[in-house]
């Protein structure tokens, strides 16, 4: 003990122990604190892949899935369904898929696919953001006497083709959206994912 009444020697120890027991306090404070920033479960699943199965999709026939909290139009085509996209040609806004949007390079094409009979596409209408509902059958329609297949958002009236491309006197003014996709396996396809970037 010093001649003031002051034992340095405890000092030292409560300021040693103070200092260590606040740098555990901060670090109880901090961990919650940063773990605060990583994204939740939610949000990782809402931005995850989604792994379909398109093998039960009968010819003709449309399976919906989700992306992203978006629907996706998943269509098995007929070659029947394939063979009558080019007829549609003049009734198109964009015939020839010139007006790009956010799509992947493998959708410029009639068939806006990586494969011919099968179809993927969001189910957003891109005109007010509505989910288009699906009219595979070649008849005649309220909305288009002359309708060959497709969507048709009855909302506002757009109109797309079996490949998401929109009519002319649609609202809507582009294509529906390709989301970018691949092929897991012929029977699984990834949508979320684009090989070429993968």
């Amino acid at each position: 003990m010093s001649q003031d009444g002051v034992n340095k020697g405890r000092r030292t120890l409560l300021v040693g122990a103070t200092s260590a027991v606040g740098a555990v306090g901060a670090g109880f404070v901090a961990v919650p604190f940063l773990g605060s920033w990583n994204p939740s479960e939610k949000a990782k699943a809402a931005g995850a892949p989604a792994k379909v199965d398109v093998s039960k999709i009968e010819p003709g026939a449309m399976l919906t899935a989700e992306w992203r909290g978006k629907p996706v139009y998943i269509v098995h085509r007929t070659e029947e369904m394939v063979a009558n996209l080019p007829s549609h040609n003049d009734r198109l806004k964009d015939p020839d898929n010139s007006v790009k949007t956010q799509q992947p390079a493998y959708a410029d094409n009639i068939n806006r696919s990586r494969k011919a009979e099968l179809l993927v596409l969001l189910g957003v209408c891109t005109h007010l953001g509505c989910a288009p509902k699906y009219h595979p059958e070649v008849k005649a329609e309220p909305f288009d006497p002359k309708w060959q297949g497709g969507w048709f958002c009855p909302c506002h009236g757009s109109r797309f083709d079996l490949s998401g491309r929109v009519f002319k006197g649609s609202p809507a003014a582009i294509n529906l959206e390709v989301p970018p996709y691949m092929y897991e396996s012929d029977s699984v396809v990834v949508i979320g994912v684009d090989e070429e970037k993968a």
